[in-house]
């Protein structure tokens, strides 16, 4: 795979939208119900990408956004600002390629001289591919959330995992 990463542009925001949207209309993962457009997610484009605690990073393969990862905001409150959410989206055709991986690694490798403590994510369940992702990645089980979520007539867990983000402290 000859992919590069780099920081999201707002060029991108179409690209990344068309590959939210298909997780919207398909599957459980997210617990948007319906598509966006452009202008909609431009304030979650603006909320991830300050260049320094939250970023977004995109991979490209000959010029095509194959998916993101971006950290953000975790809770308003002041005390939690050493902690960040983390998520990740892939393009279809990309799933399953080792993207991912490549994708946080470069976060981290990103987020190294940003003063956090805690990287955590929420899994909606059953998602096999992201389970093993994120433990792959280092991330631990701290718990999961019972039917938290509605989507397709059906409730939904949300597993949550943390990890720090230098391994090893």
């Amino acid at each position: 795979m000859n992919v590069t990463v780099r920081p999201a542009a707002l060029e991108d925001l179409p690209a990344l939208t068309q590959i939210y949207n298909h997780y919207v209309i398909h599957t459980h993962i997210t617990f948007d119900l319906e598509p966006s457009t452009v202008e909609q997610r431009l304030p979650w484009f603006n909320d991830h990408n300050d260049g320094h605690r939250y970023r977004m990073l995109v991979a490209c393969e000959a010029g095509r956004v194959l998916g993101c990862t971006f950290s953000g905001r975790f809770r308003a409150k002041p005390a939690y600002d050493t902690t960040v959410e983390v998520g990740i989206y892939c393009h279809p055709d990309a799933v399953g390629r080792g993207l991912g991986a490549i994708l946080y690694g470069s976060l981290y490798d990103a987020l190294s001289g940003q003063d956090i403590n805690r990287i955590v994510a929420g899994i909606a369940q059953p998602n096999d591919a992201s389970n093993a992702l994120h433990h792959k990645m280092g991330f631990r089980a701290t718990g999961t959330f019972t039917q938290v979520g509605r989507k397709f007539g059906k409730y939904w867990d949300v597993a949550w995992l943390e990890r720090p983000l230098k391994l090893g402290s």
